[in-house]
């Protein structure tokens, strides 16, 4: 028994042995139970194999398929957000502009929105995008002049209402996951770039923004999941999972309602599954693009 405790070889897999078990039981359980029973229909105390039944009925609802668009178009608009935004904002803070103090509590600042509640936070977004004239954003809106806007009745203003939300509790996170990549970067590569006289807009594209393409793909990968299995920002938002015109609805939203709401089990496994296979389609095509899978040649 000594031997193997205190074996070189085997040292590794008992360190990874709690995540793995974690694993199985948490994750894969119930994935695998979830496949078994989207072919199936799932009553009080009793399971009927139906084949394929529940993917044909789920193919032909045309609410499934606006949830799959307001999914997607959400992840998509996220990307470009929660991107873009937070790798500026990084860039600044590892700048030498200001003092490190000032730097601190403005990192402070923008990552205290993540440990806030999502359920405060949906209804204090819902309060500020109230359609009410006296709402804070209808009163930002009506100081330029325009009248009161019904920001969740339509499906233009209630998509920035809940972009608004995202990019308010999440732009600080991706901004910690950019200042890191930024700070592992060697001071030689930039040193380098300035005696070539790299200008330092051209030191960003040339030398920070190659060598953060480790982070990027992390950061792409979380907010692909995070896109598109986004429900109770949404449920929050709308006070529940009846939006007008479905236009909040989610694919998790959709489960939700046929699984919970609905007690239709097996029809709802099948909307996770067709989940799962969606993120895992979008990341694994994500992930070989960039090269992720690529072994390094060594030299």
């Amino acid at each position: 028994m000594k031997k193997v405790l205190y074996s070189q070889r085997l040292a590794p897999y008992f360190f990874i042995l709690p995540f793995v078990l974690t694993l199985l039981v948490f994750w894969l359980v119930p994935v695998g139970r979830s496949v078994v029973m989207s072919f199936q229909e799932v009553l009080y105390g009793q399971t009927t194999f139906i084949g394929t039944a529940n993917y044909e009925r789920l193919g032909r609802d045309p609410i499934f398929w606006k949830a799959v668009y307001n999914s997607m178009r959400y992840m998509l608009l996220t990307l470009l957000l929660l991107i873009p935004i937070p790798m500026v904002l990084a860039a600044i803070v590892n700048s030498k502009l200001g003092s490190s103090r000032l730097k601190n509590i403005f990192k402070a600042s923008l990552f205290v929105p993540a440990l806030t509640s999502v359920v405060v936070a949906g209804i204090v977004f819902r309060l500020m995008f109230s359609e009410t004239p006296s709402g804070l954003m209808n009163e930002v809106v009506g100081f330029f002049g325009f009248g009161p806007v019904r920001w969740l009745r339509e499906d233009l203003t209630g998509l920035v209402a809940l972009l608004a939300l995202a990019v308010w509790r999440w732009a600080g996170v991706n901004m910690m996951y950019f200042l890191a990549g930024m700070q592992a970067i060697p001071h030689d590569y930039y040193e380098a770039a300035s005696l070539d006289g790299a200008s330092k807009v051209q030191q960003f594209f040339h030398v920070t923004l190659p060598n953060l393409k480790p982070t990027m793909v992390y950061v792409t990968t979380i907010s692909v999941y995070g896109g598109l299995a986004m429900f109770l920002e949404s449920f929050m938002l709308y006070a529940g999972n009846n939006s007008p015109n479905n236009q909040g609805l989610t694919i998790v939203g959709y489960l939700y309602r046929k699984g919970i709401q609905e007690n239709d089990l097996g029809f709802a496994s099948a909307v996770g599954v067709v989940l799962l296979v969606l993120i895992l389609a979008i990341n694994l095509t994500q992930l070989t693009a960039t090269g992720t899978f690529k072994k390094e040649s060594v030299r």
